[in-house]
């Protein structure tokens, strides 16, 4: 498994708080394919929390992607929405909890919140 992707899922449970904090609530499995073996992650979210295990079980939605461009998610160098629409993943299920869980996925390594972008503006202008 590659190293970014262990990282990413031993810390979701500690990012939590600050990422999940609406009413979603369910279970992602994600499915991570490299050559002929797939490795499977089981998510728990809920409101400031998610609880992460290794393997298959019930769930309400399902990721599939190779685990190398998985990696590319995670550190930001690919964007879930654009990877589902370009079918670099899949997805499948209650597409809330997809639209919950991309928010833990960095941003572009050298992107900028456009908020704080026009905090400057207005800094510098003022």
């Amino acid at each position: 498994m590659y190293e970014a992707t262990e990282e990413f899922f031993a810390a979701l449970p500690a990012r939590a708080p600050s990422v999940l904090r609406g009413p979603v609530r369910g279970t992602l499995q994600i499915a991570l394919t490299t050559d002929h073996h797939t490795d499977y992650w089981l998510l728990r979210l809920a409101p400031h929390q998610a609880v992460v295990t290794r393997g298959r079980g019930p769930a309400d939605a399902v990721l599939s992607s190779s685990a190398e461009f998985f990696e590319r998610l995670v550190t930001g160098r690919a964007q879930g929405i654009s990877a589902v629409l370009r079918n670099e993943a899949t997805f499948s299920g209650n597409v809330l909890l997809f639209l919950a869980f991309r928010r833990f996925f960095p941003a572009r390594p050298g992107a900028r919140d456009p908020r704080e972008l026009a905090r400057d503006q207005l800094r510098r202008s003022g």
